[in-house]
């Protein structure tokens, strides 16, 4: 039992790693300085949530440096103080997933009771990373309408990214760069999603996780609802080794938090016979229109728990389809029903009663 245990802890520990590695978090450092250019030891900074007043603290190294690591992604307010010198506060600074901005601070001689808003300054800029990547935000996912209610049409805004068709034994259905189709790598919240299945007999794909767990209908809403999506990043090159178990894109999506607000949306897409026309083949042969159903249904609902402390955030997604097919089939004609062997007969009557001997 004991080497049994200490296996499993291990596998909890790196586990655990792994997924700190591929942290969906962001990270914010700089440097605080005086107006002299001389550097501020000791400095507290603060990046505290718009929505939440959750608070990111720190203070600067011997050398004016100050590291926000883990912090997610949202809208902020970075305020910097410091014994003998004005309060510098910087609103609006806006948090994407994995960034890793620069951000310095210069503060004026004065005391703590007077602050200095910053509104401007130098933009900030990802100072640590080099990967080619794309941030859609919660903004850009709301505004633009998506069919299948799926971020596979923002996925392909991407530069880089080229639809591919999806064959039975080949479910990737995008290429990145040249890349295979199933060469993409899929997180949410920092925890694979590559957990998708096909109906190709040999487990190939299936069997070495290089598939993302897609729905039925073969888009992301099983992965995370739109409405319940923050943004999401898509890296396509030159990325951090931490994300290097597969060649292709890798997309990280982070689910949205609750806040101080309590806030909830609902919604239902629906299909019906009525609003379709009929098959072209069954308006040829005179058929009635077959019954379409389709509903796309669900909502979010979020708060707090505890007021700048404990949130919560819940999201439902349902799809019900009912989609009927028409298929046309030869059968036999009335000559070849009669001219039937003895034995066959009886397999061919219900094609008689069907066809009311026509």
């Amino acid at each position: 039992m004991r080497p049994a245990i200490s296996f499993a802890l291990a596998c909890v520990i790196s586990g655990a790693s792994v997924l700190h590695a591929q942290s969906t978090n962001a990270s914010v450092a700089g440097r605080v300085t005086d107006q002299s250019g001389g550097v501020i030891v000791g400095a507290t900074l603060a990046a505290i949530g718009a929505e939440t007043n959750l608070r990111h603290a720190t203070t600067t190294n011997d050398v004016g440096e100050y590291v926000l690591p883990n912090v997610p992604p949202g809208p902020y307010r970075i305020e910097v103080e410091k014994p003998g010198f004005k309060k510098v506060i910087k609103p609006e600074v806006i948090v994407h997933v994995q960034d890793a901005l620069a951000v310095d601070f210069e503060l004026s001689v004065g005391t703590l009771s007077d602050a200095v808003t910053v509104e401007a300054g130098a933009p900030l800029v990802n100072t640590q990373s080099a990967a080619v990547s794309t941030v859609v935000d919660r903004t850009f996912i709301g505004n633009v309408p998506l069919n299948g209610r799926s971020l596979q049409t923002l996925i392909t805004l991407t530069p880089g990214v080229v639809v591919t068709p999806t064959p039975f034994d080949d479910q990737g259905q995008f290429s990145v760069n040249g890349q295979r189709a199933n060469a993409n790598y899929f997180t949410v919240d920092g925890v694979s999603a590559n957990i998708g299945v096909t109906g190709y007999f040999p487990l190939v794909q299936t069997a070495g996780g290089t598939l993302p767990a897609l729905s039925a209908a073969g888009g992301t809403n099983s992965l995370v609802s739109v409405d319940a999506t923050q943004e999401f990043r898509v890296q396509t090159s030159t990325f951090a080794p931490e994300f290097g178990r597969t060649p292709g894109g890798q997309i990280s999506i982070v689910t949205r938090s609750g806040t101080n607000q309590f806030h909830a949306t609902a919604f239902e897409y629906f299909r019906t016979t009525s609003l379709d026309a009929n098959d072209w083949f069954s308006e040829r042969d005179h058929l009635a229109k077959p019954e379409q159903r389709q509903n796309d249904f669900g909502g979010v609902f979020g708060g707090p728990i505890v007021k700048d402390q404990t949130f919560f955030f819940y999201s439902y997604e349902g799809l019900r389809l009912h989609q009927p097919a028409t298929q046309e089939t030869a059968v036999p004609d009335i000559a070849s029903r009669q001219n039937a062997p003895t034995a066959i007969q009886p397999y061919l009557t219900p094609i008689r009663l069907r066809m009311g001997q026509n």
